[in-house]
């Protein structure tokens, strides 16, 4: 196991980092606060200088890989150019990117059990995130009346949860990996047929 780089003055950083890759090898649920510490190169004691426990540490992870995310999200909506539908399916396969490339992140992001509404920091990082995908669904339904407009805030949570499904189903050698379509295929035909559905888009 290699160890992370610490630099003083940055231990807080590099227990973050040394998490990440813990959660990557183990799980997050797996790892422990010494082993952190020893991987960053520090004592037993010194994570709790900065934490106060292994919870609050994985709480960091995870609201660093949400700020993150929704900074990938951001830049590959591009504020709906060169057309929102274009823009809105980038940010479908930047999740995926992200999961792919972000293991350890995304895990303690969604797969760690954290209770984001627990935690100021996490939960505005997270609502970040979605608002991305929220501004995604505006710009998809400014050109239809406002009568056939479904509720953005509904579409962003359909569409996270699909995209969160086809990660899941694609992930870590289970059944999708062997599928003969790619998850990204999959993710968005998946919001082609479902935004066809609301009426959204006809072509």
């Amino acid at each position: 196991m290699a160890r992370t780089s610490y630099h003083h003055g940055n231990l807080r950083q590099a227990l973050v980092e040394a998490t990440v890759q813990l959660i990557e090898e183990k799980g997050p649920q797996a790892f422990t606060l010494a082993e952190a510490a020893r991987l960053a190169g520090v004592s037993a004691a010194a994570p709790y200088r900065h934490f106060t426990g292994r919870e609050e540490l994985l709480e960091e992870v995870a609201r660093q890989g949400f700020v993150e995310f929704a900074d990938r999200l951001e830049a590959a909506f591009d504020e709906g150019r060169p057309r929102p539908l274009t823009a809105f399916l980038r940010m479908g396969q930047e999740y995926l990117n992200f999961a792919a490339e972000r293991r350890g992140s995304y895990m303690a992001m969604f797969e760690s059990g954290l209770s984001i509404a627990g935690n100021a920091g996490l939960s505005q990082a997270s609502e970040r995130a979605r608002g991305v995908l929220v501004r995604g669904a505006e710009a998809l339904f400014a050109q239809l009346p406002h009568s056939r407009r479904p509720p953005p805030g509904m579409v962003a949570d359909h569409i996270w949860s699909l995209s969160h499904g086809v990660v899941e189903l694609f992930g870590r050698g289970k059944p999708g990996s062997r599928s003969p379509i790619s998850a990204a295929d999959m993710l968005e035909s998946g919001a082609l047929i479902y935004l066809r559905g609301l009426g959204v888009i006809s072509d």
